[in-house]
């Protein structure tokens, strides 16, 4: 009789039902998903990214569908830490799955701000840190493309946090083994590869460029093969658990990225053509490990042959 596989995995003590999460930016608080996904049955969700006070975003047009792809300048919008709390958490509460906040700021400031504010609100597993923010504090330099910035910050959080900390790393790097090896040092439980990359379009009939903001970033399948080779330069650099996201909306998709060292993954941009992805995606891992005959996705995890 075969044996039914188990998908769970535990990431720095938090343990998800599945390997995949929902990723930042792209479903919203969860509760916009509402009657079109079934939360509990996924590993997770990091939540849109929440910032000291409410902002209003980047002003229109700030999405680009591309032919692979998409282009987004969403500028962060988001209703701050205060509302997140009290308007929004409430329905993460009984949603049935790990509850991530995605965390930013302009300055160290701020970011140890909002975790210390998170600190006193139930219902929040873990934090992720976006650090491809400007930095005030340095003229405007992105915190995550230099190591002692990364670390910095991170050590600073850490010191504040009462919970796991994951580490959202930018692509837009030269060596992201470096970068990531330096939010280790600072304190991360686990690192998250990677953010969107840094991109444009320009209408060649109105000679004006398609986003408001001339630059967004870019996300969906054709970044995939180069944040999966990230990733396993990331898990051979580091210590703690890797989480792999770009371009996965399929089970397929989503192996390769265990393979070559993520333990669990992030689901974006597909939600946006299809609601149910990472509901599907979770059957399509289950399929495989069940053809495969293995037990556990430990087993998979890092598990490329040479």
């Amino acid at each position: 009789m075969s044996t039914v596989p188990d998908l769970s995995v535990e990431i720095a003590g938090v343990r998800f039902r599945n390997p995949v999460i929902l990723a930042s930016g792209t479903v919203g608080y969860g509760e916009e998903f509402e009657g079109l996904i079934d939360l509990s049955r996924v590993g997770g969700i990091s939540i849109k990214g929440t910032s000291l006070d409410p902002i209003e975003g980047s002003p229109a047009p700030r999405l680009f569908p591309t032919s692979s792809g998409m282009l987004n300048a969403v500028g962060l919008q988001n209703v701050g830490v205060e509302r997140f709390m009290s308007e929004k958490m409430p329905f993460l509460r009984g949603s049935g799955c790990v509850v991530i906040v995605n965390v930013f700021g302009y300055s160290q400031d701020e970011y140890v701000a909002v975790v210390s504010r998170l600190n006193d609100c139930e219902g929040i597993d873990a934090y992720e840190l976006n650090i491809s923010c400007p930095n005030t504090e340095q003229g405007g330099m992105v915190f995550g493309t230099r190591a002692d910035a990364t670390r910095e910050l991170v050590a600073r959080v850490r010191e504040r946090s009462d919970r796991p900390l994951f580490v959202k790393l930018s692509p837009n790097v030269t060596d992201i083994g470096e970068i990531a090896g330096a939010a280790q040092a600072g304190g991360a439980d686990a690192l998250t590869v990677a953010n969107t990359y840094l991109a444009m379009a320009i209408d060649s009939e109105t000679f004006r460029p398609r986003l408001k903001n001339v630059t967004g970033g870019l996300s969906g399948p054709s970044i995939r093969p180069i944040t999966l080779r990230m990733v396993y330069e990331t898990a051979r650099a580091v210590r703690i658990p890797v989480i792999g996201l770009g371009g996965i909306a399929s089970g397929s998709d989503a192996i390769e990225y265990l393979l070559a060292g993520a333990s669990a993954i992030q689901v974006g941009t597909a939600h946006f053509e299809d609601p149910g992805v990472s509901v599907r995606i979770v059957g399509e891992i289950e399929q495989f490990m069940h053809r495969k005959g293995i037990r556990t996705v430990s087993e998979i995890v890092g598990g490329m042959r040479p």
